[in-house]
């Protein structure tokens, strides 16, 4: 049972590297995208989750493998892995707050929004999410002696950081994470409902937006559970003993969100899905030239 867990957790990686990967070079590859504030956040939130993915499994399989790992390599995967999972609500409420301006002030929109404005927002995301966990790093470089670092614990955010005051200031710094980026949702959203439903010319179109804007709050939702999963995985281990709830929690809060990300925010958007059929298609045509090349080098051998 733990070989599938850990085989379907690479699986499933392998398979976001592979869909990020792509979105990453579809990006890059076409400059209509690199004046468009909403893309860049999205492409900003694909990098970001691609690491935090990466540093997440990385200790996810650990865990398995080694059980233990050094205190100094433990305290670099937990900043990477906390640093970017605090990221991601906190873009993805500036994404709604995008659409929102959009949607509901159209005229503004190409004032308010800039790109500058833009790249300005991604640096704080960064600076609000790191600047707790970078004090909880300095604190227990004062706090614990030099033989703390050179031994070796398992893998977990509060076996390393383990100060009493440091596990407070977390819980705090989470619940106004936590209620800023839920307010966000549900006033942006409410907002871009009530205004798609008022535009709507038909009943179809307003489906459309309903099932767009809910599924923009389920992922939301999904990764504000980041914020509460230490208290959760307390209370179930507690309930349900064993490793299953780890994995369980792990698949539904870290990962099952960053699989709808490329769906809801690149292959269902109709600009994005278009220079990404290209790319693909060209990949393909590539692979396929080089195929004929090769057999036909072969027969001049």
């Amino acid at each position: 049972m733990i070989f599938i867990r850990k085989l379907m957790v690479v699986l499933v990686w392998l398979l976001l590297s592979y869909i990020n990967g792509s979105l990453v070079a579809t990006f890059f590859r076409h400059q209509t995208f690199y004046e468009d504030p909403r893309y860049i956040l999205f492409i900003h939130m694909v990098i970001n989750d691609s690491i935090m993915l990466t540093t997440t499994i990385t200790l996810f399989l650990l865990s398995y493998i080694v059980y233990q790992i050094n205190v100094s390599f433990c305290c670099f995967f937990i900043l990477v892995a906390v640093i970017t999972t605090r990221n991601t609500p906190l873009n993805l409420a500036s994404m709604a707050i995008e659409r929102y301006i959009a949607i509901c002030e159209p005229l503004r929109h190409t004032q308010i929004c800039t790109v500058r404005r833009t790249y300005i927002v991604i640096g704080m995301i960064w600076f609000i999410c790191a600047a707790p966990d970078i004090t909880d790093l300095f604190v227990t470089l004062a706090t614990e002696s030099m033989s703390f670092f050179h031994g070796s614990v398992f893998c977990m955010q509060q076996n390393v950081f383990k100060n009493p005051i440091l596990v407070q200031k977390r819980l705090a710094f989470d619940v106004i994470y936590f209620s800023c980026v839920f307010l966000t949702l549900v006033f942006t959203y409410l907002r871009i409902l009530f205004v798609a439903q008022a535009l709507s010319t038909d009943k179809m179109s307003a489906k459309r937006a309903r099932k767009t804007i809910l599924l923009h709050g389920a992922q939301l939702a999904m990764c504000m559970l980041a914020y509460i999963s230490p208290s959760v995985e307390i209370v179930l281990s507690s309930i349900f003993p064993g490793q299953g709830i780890r994995f369980t929690i792990y698949f539904i809060i870290y990962i099952l969100p960053r699989l709808l990300s490329p769906i809801i925010y690149g292959v269902r958007d109709k600009k994005f899905r278009k220079y990404l059929k290209i790319y693909l298609l060209c990949n393909r045509c590539r692979v396929n030239v080089k195929m004929m090349v090769a057999p036909a080098n072969r027969d001049d051998e």
